[in-house]
């Protein structure tokens, strides 16, 4: 597998959603509330974790464990999708807590669990981690 252009789109968009996510988060924690920074931020987030998921299913693997492609990883994309949908649902009824909730989990779960997963060493950003990286620097 190699970097395409879908797979940087995906990467690029992952990523920023990886940092962007916290800022969200905090700005809404404490004392002093930032209520259009949380806003920028949490619709730049749902953004970014759209084009995320949507660009997925266009990333397709056939040496892992797969149905025509999609490996267990895609599972993520109709979870995340749903989520998302889940959180504005929540706020529309104005429950908070079920949005923070909601936005929280999805956060861990499709950020920080899916960054886990894709830095196996089987995957391709773990191959390039482990397998090139690392081993340019590694002394042999």
């Amino acid at each position: 597998m190699q970097l395409t252009p879908v797979i940087a789109l995906h990467m690029g968009a992952a990523l920023a959603a990886l940092a962007v996510g916290p800022i969200a988060l905090w700005a809404r924690k404490g004392a002093v509330q930032r209520a259009r920074l949380h806003r920028v931020a949490g619709y730049t987030w749902v953004v970014l974790m759209v084009v995320t998921a949507v660009s997925a299913m266009f990333i397709r693997d056939f040496s892992l464990p797969n149905i025509a492609g999609y490996t267990p990883i895609h599972l993520l994309v109709p979870v995340t999708l749903f989520s998302l949908c889940g959180a504005f649902w929540f706020l529309a009824r104005k429950n908070i807590a079920g949005h923070r909730k909601t936005m929280q989990q999805l956060y861990l779960g499709a950020c920080v669990g899916a960054g886990v997963f894709t830095l196996l060493p089987g995957r391709y950003l773990g191959q390039l981690l482990w397998g090139q990286w690392l081993a340019a620097y590694l002394p042999t």
